[in-house]
């Protein structure tokens, strides 16, 4: 295996992943969560997770692909209001200690975090420029490659485990991993000081966006908008 130069951005990473009851940002709510800090080989040194009760019905839907039902989360689940705030907490202790904050598709997650802190009346996370966020840096790194972009394919193509998809530690642990792969396959990439590569996932972002809209309009969709806005929309 390809190692990083020491002193790395990818040397040390929290992760940080979220499970919900749906896919609007705006209105979901969380379930499960899951922060944690890997080492330079990619091994756990802390973690914390929480299972919430998100103080609405989880859909059938929701709960088929993350696994907790509405009954559970009522039973076993943290308040919200505290669990939120424990989250953000967790995190902004995190990037205190100058660790990067890596989220595949990072603007879903932390777009929903604050989306809850408001609802909660939290001050939100106040994200720093060390987000790192595998999506959107594979694909701007890979721009044509064929294929899905999901977590489980990254996985797949870069060499990483991901034995429990769509539960919230392990898709986290798995998303920093591939961040690692990412950066030992693109030494110039790696090379980038951590707010540089965050400053660069905002174009990319914005970027991608705009493709991704134009292809739609182009095909049976005039009216069809994307945001790119990152790392929070």
């Amino acid at each position: 295996m390809h190692e990083t130069p020491a002193g790395h951005w990818a040397d040390t990473l929290a992760v940080f992943d979220l499970e919900t009851t749906g896919i609007d940002v705006d209105t979901c709510r969380i379930v499960t969560a899951y922060v944690g800090v890997i080492d330079r080989g990619g091994d756990v040194v802390e973690q914390r997770s929480w299972l919430v009760d998100p103080g609405v019905e989880i859909p059938t839907a929701a709960s088929l692909i993350h696994g907790v039902s509405t009954e559970r989360a009522r039973a076993e689940g943290g308040a919200a209001v505290q669990a939120v705030a424990e989250i953000i907490q967790t995190l902004t202790d995190a990037a205190s200690r100058g660790l990067p904050i890596v989220a595949y598709n990072a603007s879903y997650d932390l777009s929903v975090l604050a989306r809850e802190a408001e609802r909660y009346g939290h001050p939100g996370l106040a994200v720093p420029e060390s987000v790192v966020d595998p999506l959107v840096i594979d694909r701007a790194v890979d721009r044509y490659r064929r294929g899905k972009r999901t977590l489980t394919a990254a996985c797949a193509h870069y060499g990483v485990e991901l034995v429990d998809a769509h539960d919230a530690g392990a898709d986290a642990l798995a998303a920093g991993r591939v961040a690692q792969a990412i950066a030992r396959r693109y030494p110039d990439l790696a090379a980038n000081a951590i707010d540089a590569l965050h400053r660069l996932q905002v174009d990319w972002s914005r970027d991608q966006a705009d493709r991704y809209q134009e292809w739609r309009r182009q095909n049976g969709e005039p009216e069809f908008t994307s945001s790119g806005a990152w790392p929070v929309r």
